[in-house]
């Protein structure tokens, strides 16, 4: 991986944080999400004239992205309907990439080697521990949001997976116009699917969160489009790995402004993701 690569990785990274701090940060789950997924449609359509339309063999992947997207954010609504930021975004976030490099390996006959497998189970291995006792209860999981989480993490696996080999079929230089569909499919089906659950409601509930939606929109398109673009020039399960180093800023954002706690195993588990980043770069 370049290095170019692997720092862009890194400020997608930082960018999904963000736009996950902002759904926290709502009384309204769904309604942000929404607004969010909204923002980001609004945000790529204008670029429609100039990134253009990906080849058809990407099609059908793109599809069952935006199918497979709905599914992973009803999870992330949950989750953070019933729990903290600081215990079910590392746990959706730091079992999704052993998931992804295996699935890499059998379908897309990537081969990582030892330095890359390494990293990534050092890497999972901190962002899993950066969720223990870090819920409501002090002193154990809270189990309903820690199954969303998981179930969160089962989505991001597939979604990975199917957009890493769906950005590859879009065509030289046809990531971005990937990107833009998806972001746009999105929030027809995420609006769609918050409408059913909540009716006409939503508006209402929409309305105060207006431009903290559009900033989430701005940052989700910067945060997966990076993301899905390094997929066709990196192997897809380094790329997943990478974008887990979010929990870093998540982690910085829930203490700071979300005020949960700071503990110690939070810091080992730190050094323990910081580790596996070097790893994957010596790969």
């Amino acid at each position: 991986m370049d290095t170019y690569v692997f720092v862009a990785v890194l400020f997608a990274a930082a960018c999904h944080a963000g736009w996950n701090a902002t759904i926290k940060r709502t009384l309204d789950p769904l309604a942000m999400t929404a607004l969010i997924a909204t923002g980001a449609g609004l945000v790529a359509l204008p670029a429609i004239p100039f990134v253009g339309i990906p080849e058809p063999a990407s099609w059908p992947w793109l599809a069952a992205s935006i199918v497979i997207h709905l599914f992973y954010f009803a999870g992330l609504i949950e989750s953070y309907r019933t729990g903290d930021m600081g215990q079910v975004y590392p746990i959706a976030r730091g079992t999704a990439p052993l998931m992804t490099a295996v699935l890499t390996t059998i379908f897309v006959h990537e081969q990582l080697g030892l330095f890359g497998w390494g990293g990534i189970v050092l890497l999972a291995s901190g962002v899993l521990l950066l969720s223990f006792r870090g819920g409501r209860d002090l002193a154990r999981l809270d189990r309903r949001a820690v199954g969303f989480a998981l179930f969160t993490a089962v989505t991001i696996c597939i979604y990975s997976l199917v957009d890493g080999i769906g950005a590859r079929a879009a065509g030289s230089g046809k990531a971005n116009a990937y990107s833009v569909w998806l972001f746009i499919g999105n929030a027809v089906f995420v609006v769609g699917y918050a409408l059913a659950r909540r009716g006409a409601s939503l508006g209402p509930a929409m309305a105060p969160y207006w431009k903290s939606g559009l900033a989430g929109g701005t940052l989700t398109i910067l945060s997966y489009g990076i993301a899905i673009w390094a997929m066709t020039v990196a192997p897809i399960a380094i790329v997943a790995a990478l974008r887990e180093t979010s929990v870093l800023f998540g982690t910085l954002i829930a203490v700071v402004f979300l005020k949960e706690p700071l503990r110690a195993g939070r810091l080992a588990a730190a050094a323990m993701i910081v580790a596996g980043l070097v790893f994957i770069r010596l790969q």
